[in-house]
């Protein structure tokens, strides 16, 4: 599997924005009289550049495969067809993770009329030539929850968690909560991915940081297929290592699970930083198995992914930089802000319209 994600509280924040320049995109405050035409509420979603009619975009969102961390993309995806009135907005993944079968998928998909894609891609080294093949047949596409490998994005855009930062963030949480100094080990995904590789390199940062207090005991790859892989690793590791780790950190959706059920079973006394805000690691931070967390938004990828893409679509936005990577945001989640987090993805969201109003796109 190529992504270690995880859940997001649905939800999209309305705000107000200023207009800008005629180089950017048209804003409409949620709300403002618009003459004969729909509430520019429900044309703009409360606040985007103004969609002037979407009927015509159908758009589909295609993981990589079967994940929990997708299925926010699935009610996202519900609910901006119904704020920007799109024609469609069709959640499809296929059973396994494999980069033909979603490739015989996304053609099946525009066959059947679907003009706008926004694709975790499977293979982020292989992704660029089936973004190419999309875009040659005149469709809009987003790359969206992973950027692919390199420097170079053929999709229209890529909006995705900056993972290097977020894996950063995460070591930084849990070298402090381990006072600074001891061993930390690190339990990620996929060790081709290049995704598991930016989160080993953030993870590394951390611990240099560190300058010397901490050691990065172990780095555990390819535990991420499914929740028992990561238990059964997460418990050998206990067994074999437990005395001599005073820190985890998880950038992976299954062994962060796997981590804060096994530290609470086996009364360790490691300090676990997870990602992502599956209920059981929500309530092991309630009850302090678990230190604090990284969540990202899925949310908000899947609705402002959809919404660029049909102004794209519909050729009422083109890309000022094609190929240009956004960062969709990730936050460092403790007790101390476990019920108000969501407040500030919700805002990130809104946050991320704006700059694509503003920077990312262009609109007549």
């Amino acid at each position: 599997m190529r992504l270690r994600t995880g859940s997001l509280l649905p939800g999209v924040v309305a705000v107000a924005l200023l207009a800008t320049g005629s180089a950017a995109c048209t804003l409409k405050n949620s709300g403002e009289p618009s003459g004969g035409q729909a509430p520019a509420s429900a044309r703009a979603g409360g606040g985007s550049a103004v969609l002037a009619d979407g009927s015509a975009t159908e758009v589909a969102l295609v993981p990589g495969g079967a994940h929990p961390y997708f299925q926010l993309w699935k009610t996202a995806g519900a609910k901006a067809r119904k704020t920007y009135r799109l024609g469609d907005v069709r959640f499809d993944e296929t059973a396994e993770w494999d980069q033909q079968k979603q490739n015989n998928l996304l053609s099946t998909l525009a066959a059947r009329g679907y003009n706008a894609f926004g694709v975790f891609g499977v293979s982020p080294t292989d992704i660029n030539t089936t973004f190419t093949d999309l875009k040659s047949q005149g469709l809009a596409v987003a790359s969206l929850g992973s950027c692919p490998a390199g420097k170079k994005n053929e999709a229209d855009f890529c909006l995705s968690t900056d993972v290097e930062l977020a894996a950063y963030k995460a070591a930084r949480a849990a070298i402090d909560a381990m006072g600074g100094t001891g061993r930390l080990v690190h339990l990620t995904g996929n060790n081709v991915d290049a995704n598991t590789q930016l989160r080993i390199k953030g993870v590394a940062r951390a611990v240099k940081e560190s300058g010397g207090r901490v050691r990065l005991l172990q780095t555990v790859t390819d535990i991420d297929e499914d929740l028992q892989t990561a238990q059964k690793a997460v418990s050998d590791l206990l067994t074999a290592k437990g005395k001599q780790i005073q820190g985890i950190v998880s950038t992976a959706y299954n062994p962060a699970v796997a981590a804060a059920d096994a530290v609470k079973s086996s009364g360790s006394r490691a300090r676990v930083v997870a990602i992502d805000d599956d209920a059981k690691i929500l309530s092991s931070i309630r009850q302090g198995t678990v230190t604090a967390t990284v969540v990202q938004n899925p949310v908000g990828q899947a609705e402002v992914g959809a919404w660029a893409l049909a102004l794209l679509q519909t050729k009422q936005c083109a890309m000022r930089s094609p190929g240009q990577s956004v960062d969709s945001g990730s936050f460092v989640v403790t007790k101390e802000n476990l019920t108000t987090y969501d407040r500030a993805r919700k805002a990130k969201t809104a946050q991320l319209k704006k700059r694509f109003a503003d920077d990312v796109l262009a609109c007549g």
